[in-house]
């Protein structure tokens, strides 16, 4: 069996490996994405579906008003004692030096849940990890940030005894390691392995940089002696691997006895005519940070990364039984179920009947309109990640807007100021028009400001598509959803990238996805039929 990477695509960052049993689960960072958390299963390493989004109640997740890539921040996924135990930060400012994050831990039954109430676990840092070691007693690690000033980080890896009893973190904190000069040191986990402690953290940042390092002692508390690499796992040394930004690495081993290791990667556009200053010259993201796999051999006490310490396209797969794959092309909902397919996720707040409601009229998502969307409040977007380089996605919908200010529409979406939006709105004089707007770095764009399409009173629904192909988008319309016209403006698609924003502070990926709005105060909704999702061959 042959594994390729990524086995996760689309934005799913900062994997955390876990098994029980014969059972395999990966939980990645959602960000300002509600519900929070994604956990994945697999039985063979190769095959990924998604079984499980925990952090999908108010009670464990409050992110009204976080910043675009605050939220929830590197998960980490366990199973001890008969449960899983899930910590996680929910990251409230972003800015240096502060970085505030309220850290937490659920644990349930099963994969499926009930998860129960969080736990409080500190507001000090960031990336909390639990190990639990042979004896029973578990340990709490993580990386602690501000107020000091970002020329002078943290850069240290901090533990602190948990007591499972009283849910209580014991106040001596020991620091096992004060980071490389790679800096950025985080992404920590803990591991026992024939006698010795091996303390996994990321290093490097999280661009091309990025990085995986190994330390390893004898005692738990340390003092920890870096591998021999001193690099586990990197891609900076080569600019040209079609898998970059590789790190965050997190360990397991198989029922069958191996050893893997999963990590976050990225796929470069680099094709030409991208100007690539921004990205430091290896290209755009949009599809975000994904996750990889890579198989890992013991040497003289050290783990390393088989066949070279860079990202690998294919890597040997378990000696397991391959498993049935799930698809991963056409994508359809129509809305006919009572709760919202997986895939589609809100941004910061639950789909509650203050978004929209999949009952009041059924086989129809009914969207309220609601803040626009560059709000990180109240905002009724429902969206999935963009999956490949080249797709299509359609809506049928139907709208009557009564005011300029109310509009809905398709949206191709990287945070609350980079997007852009295709929408039917009410303009005085000639009533329902169809219009594009772009918010680049928060600066608006309106191309069909002076000239917008009109929508004929008789068309009851109007029919949205994008077609993305790898490094631009269009939009299209149609009124009877067999002629189709062409939105005459191209987007770049990527623009929607850590890459293209810029800075170490934005971690998402692209999205596409149903937005409806009204900022007059009257009132109204827009009802949709289906949202499609199709791979494109190139």
């Amino acid at each position: 069996m042959e594994i390729t990477n990524p086995i996760l695509t689309g934005f799913n960052p900062d994997p955390s490996l876990c098994r029980q049993g014969e059972d395999y689960y990966i939980a990645t960072s959602t960000f300002e994405w509600f519900p929070g958390v994604r956990i994945y299963h697999s039985r063979d390493l190769k095959n990924w579906s998604l079984v499980s989004t925990p952090l999908d109640r108010v009670s464990m997740l409050d992110m009204k008003g976080n910043p675009d890539s605050g939220g929830i921040w590197a998960p980490c996924l366990s199973y001890a004692d008969g449960q899983f135990w899930l910590l996680y930060t929910d990251v409230k400012i972003v800015d240096s030096p502060w970085k505030n994050g309220r850290n937490f831990l659920v644990t349930a039954p099963s994969i499926e849940g009930p998860w129960s109430e969080p736990i409080p676990m500190g507001n000090g840092g960031f990336d909390p990890s639990l190990f639990h070691d042979d004896d029973g007693r578990k340990y709490y690690l993580y990386r602690p940030w501000g107020p000091r000033h970002h020329s002078n980080p943290h850069n240290t890896i901090v533990m602190q005894e948990f007591d499972p009893q009283t849910g209580t973190l014991s106040p001596e904190r020991k620091t096992l390691f004060t980071g490389t000069p790679l800096c950025y040191t985080e992404g920590a986990h803990l591991y026992r392995k024939e006698g010795w402690y091996y303390l996994m953290v990321a290093e490097g940042g999280t661009s091309y940089e990025h990085a995986v390092v190994v330390l390893r002692s004898k005692t738990l508390d340390g003092p920890y002696e870096l591998h021999p690499d001193v690099t586990m796992m990197t891609s900076w040394h080569l600019p040209e691997n079609p898998l970059q930004k590789s790190g965050h690495g997190s360990l397991l081993q198989t029922h069958t006895g191996e050893w893997y290791m999963a990590y976050l990667t990225s796929r470069p556009l680099r094709l030409p005519g991208i100007p690539l200053l921004a990205s430091g010259g290896r290209g755009y993201c949009p599809l975000g940070r994904e996750t990889g796999i890579a198989r890992i051999e013991w040497r003289d006490g050290w783990p390393y990364v088989d066949c070279g310490k860079h990202a690998q396209l294919t890597v040997p797969g378990p000696q397991i039984a391959e498993q049935p794959a799930a698809s991963r092309d056409s994508w359809r909902e129509d809305f006919d179920g009572s709760t919202l397919d997986p895939e589609l996720q809100t941004l910061r707040i639950p789909f509650d009947d203050t978004l929209g409601s999949l009952s009041v009229r059924p086989g129809y998502l009914r969207l309220y309109g609601n803040d626009s969307l560059n709000s990180t409040f109240t905002q009724s977007t429902v969206a999935r990640r963009w999956q490949h380089f080249a797709f299509r996605a359609e809506t049928r919908m139907q709208f009557s807007p009564v005011h300029f200010q109310q509009s809905a529409g398709l949206t191709c979406y990287y945070n609350s100021k980079n997007w852009s939006y295709c929408f039917v709105d009410y303009e005085e004089g000639q009533g329902r028009t169809i219009k594009v707007i772009q918010l680049d770095h928060n600066v608006p764009s309106w191309p069909l400001h002076e000239q917008p399409i009109p929508v004929p009173d008789s068309a009851e629904s109007i029919w949205l598509r994008v077609d993305v192909d790898t490094l631009v988008y269009r939009y299209s319309y149609s009124f009877d959803g067999e002629t189709w016209h062409t939105v005459p403006v191209t987007y770049e698609a990527w623009k929607l990238s850590d890459d293209y924003i810029g800075g170490r502070g934005f971690f998402t990926g692209a999205f596409v996805g149903l937005h409806c709005e009204d900022i007059s105060g009257d009132g109204c909704h827009a009802d949709f039929d289906y949202f499609t999702y199709e791979p494109l061959t190139k």
